[in-house]
């Protein structure tokens, strides 16, 4: 039997393992259940795909994402690997020759959609076939306090019961530390060996800023960060969706739109043009990401506050896959936390799961507003203790901190003296001394806080009211349109017990003008490309249409640039580069060598 190493080299062409995969890889081999949390990109697929390759027979990885699968098989069908798929995507001819083939030994890994594997006819298939191990990948799916639950993971407790012998992998990037528990409980992996990696992505830059004017800001950051250049914009409506995509391509950037309001076929074909052609930005709601293998991903943009650290996490996640730099940018506001506060309360869920809900986003809400590294609060959610990074928007321009204590007072004074029943904009009236038609109708201009905080601005005061929320003196009323009322900390606060900090707003960029020449992001695609470079990745292009698979399929970016940095003249020469195994080197090596110069 080859050694795992052996197999990572020639199937895989990797020269050794990162992390835990070698140990994880050795604990499977030997029979052994494990849970396993890796950071996307961080390799966790090899943790089965290795021991599938050592085991006797085939191994079954079960998986909810369609495009995932096929993405997944196709890359492991181009390293030499007999892998097939079983899922809705497929007729009825093409699924049973798949079930002949894997009944008879012929597959080395089968993915499985979880409707279809806890079905009793697929259960009766694996029993009569030699299963090397069975993977459940995405296993956070099984959390009922999840952004992505499936109620089909909870049955997978099944393949423990009926297939006790075989070993059982779970793995995620997504599971804090009630998710793990979870996890182990629901799939019944008490045994099991638990692998912890970093959650942290070092590759990914972390910024976030005060919202302002949310598509100038967004303009501004893709034609001065990421011209022509693949990504991800996240928005929370179909409607802010279709209007962002509209607004990008108006300024001839290669956006299209993605979200569950669209037909079928317009989502697949957004899909398929953003998996297989460079430089297309996709502006979608959160229905969009999961099973995007796409490894080129140069940023992830958030347009409005995502629900939890996990789902930021999560979707800042799809960028960066290669291990090369990559952006993950959000603009934030109040109203932002007013929105979600108001889609918690109006949501069906019960009073504990709202609870959970409204701290999910609390926690959020402290990563947006910290004034220390934000990788250093992002990795401390999911326990584990890190320091500063020097690679996110606070670490490279720490902000100005001042003391905020009387600001914060006359804040909540204004906020109870008005009756707790307006949202931030009125309170700031009161507190600036604007005579509006709503200040003289409730005679809020007679109030003790009338005009006492004339020395700042609208923006700052909303800054200052943004922070007292996430600093938990303050919670918007979600059932009264975001009617701002204190909580039992802001007594401590107004009684001088202690004392508040506060961040320092930055001055915004300056506006955009939307008639500019549209052309310069679309057109400037990998403009500061050499040719060699350029040749490497027009072949890959021509390659992967052929196939009919992605261009990453046949070779990362990552393993481009090493070509064409190295200039291989011989095929020992590729051998060595990282991402050309055997097979590929014995498919692609002469054509690659005829690119950089040899032929």
């Amino acid at each position: 039997m080859p050694s795992a190493l052996s197999l990572l080299n020639t199937v895989f062409g990797y020269n050794e393992f990162r992390g835990a995969q070698s140990e994880i890889i050795e604990h499977v081999v030997a029979n052994g259940d494990a849970l396993v949390l890796m950071p996307t990109g961080g390799g966790k697929s090899l943790c089965y795909q290795i021991p599938a390759l050592m085991r006797e027979g085939c191994a079954v990885v079960v998986s909810p994402l369609i495009a995932l699968m096929h993405d997944q098989v196709a890359a492991l069908t181009e390293a030499g690997v007999q892998a097939a798929v079983l899922n809705s995507s497929l007729d009825q001819e093409t699924a049973l020759a798949t079930e002949r083939a894997f009944a008879a030994g012929r597959l080395d890994v089968l993915y499985v959609a979880p409707e279809r594997l806890v079905t009793p006819r697929f259960l009766e298939l694996l029993s009569r076939s030699k299963v090397a191990l069975f993977a459940i990948d995405e296993a956070h799916c099984v959390s009922q306090w999840g952004h992505d639950f499936r109620p089909e993971y909870i049955q997978l407790s099944v393949l423990h019961e009926r297939f006790p012998g075989v070993p059982r992998i779970a793995l995620t990037a997504t599971a804090d530390e009630v998710t793990r528990a979870e996890i182990v409980s629901r799939l019944q992996l008490d045994e099991a060996r638990i692998f912890i990696s970093s959650f942290d992505r070092p590759n990914i830059r972390y910024e976030i800023v005060e919202k302002q004017n949310a598509r100038d800001q967004l303009v501004d950051f893709l034609s001065s960060r990421h011209p022509g250049e693949a990504g991800i914009v996240y928005c929370l409506s179909r409607r802010k969706v279709d209007e962002t995509a509209w607004w990008l391509a108006d300024l001839g950037i290669r956006a299209l739109p993605y979200h569950a309001g669209l037909d079928q076929h317009t989502r697949a074909l957004h899909q398929e043009r953003f998996v297989n052609e460079d430089g297309v930005v996709i502006v979608a709601t959160i229905a969009f990401g999961m099973g995007i293998d796409k490894p080129d991903v140069r940023f992830v943009a958030h347009l409005d506050l995502p629900k939890s650290i996990e789902a930021y996490y999560q979707e800042t996640g799809r960028a960066g896959r290669d291990g090369l730099p990559a952006d993950a940018w959000m603009t934030y506001g109040l109203g932002d936390v007013v929105q979600q506060r108001r889609m918690i309360a109006q949501s069906e869920a019960d009073e504990l799961f709202k609870r959970v809900l409204y701290s999910k986003l609390d926690a959020l809400v402290g990563l947006a507003e910290t004034a220390g590294c934000r990788r250093v609060r992002l990795l401390d959610y999911f326990g584990e203790a890190s320091s500063p990074c020097g690679n996110c928007d606070v670490c490279a321009n720490p902000p100005r901190v001042w003391d905020g204590t009387e600001a914060a007072q006359k804040a909540l004074s204004c906020v109870y003296r008005t009756g707790q029943r307006f949202g931030a904009g009125h309170v700031i009236d009161v507190l600036r001394g604007h005579p509006t038609e709503r200040v003289q109708r409730f005679k809020h201009d007679e109030l003790t806080t009338w005009k006492i905080g004339a020395d700042l601005s609208d923006k700052q005061w909303r800054a200052v009211f943004r922070q007292l929320i996430a600093l938990g003196y303050l919670e918007a009323d979600s059932e009264a349109y975001g009617a701002l009322k204190l909580t039992e900390s802001a007594r401590g606060l107004l009684k001088n017990h202690v004392r508040v900090s506060f961040r320092e707003e930055v001055a915004a960029p300056r506006r955009r003008d939307r008639r500019r020449s549209a052309a310069a992001p679309g057109l400037a695609q990998h403009a500061n490309e050499g040719p060699l470079l350029e040749a490497l990745r027009n072949w890959r292009l021509a390659l992967a249409r052929e196939h009919g698979v992605p261009a990453y399929v046949i070779f990362h970016d990552a393993t481009l640039q090493s070509i064409a940095a190295a200039q291989p003249q011989t095929l020992e020469d590729l051998r060595g580069i990282s991402g050309v195994g055997a097979r590929k080197l014995e498919r692609y090596g002469e054509a690659l060598l005829a690119i950089t110069g040899r032929g």
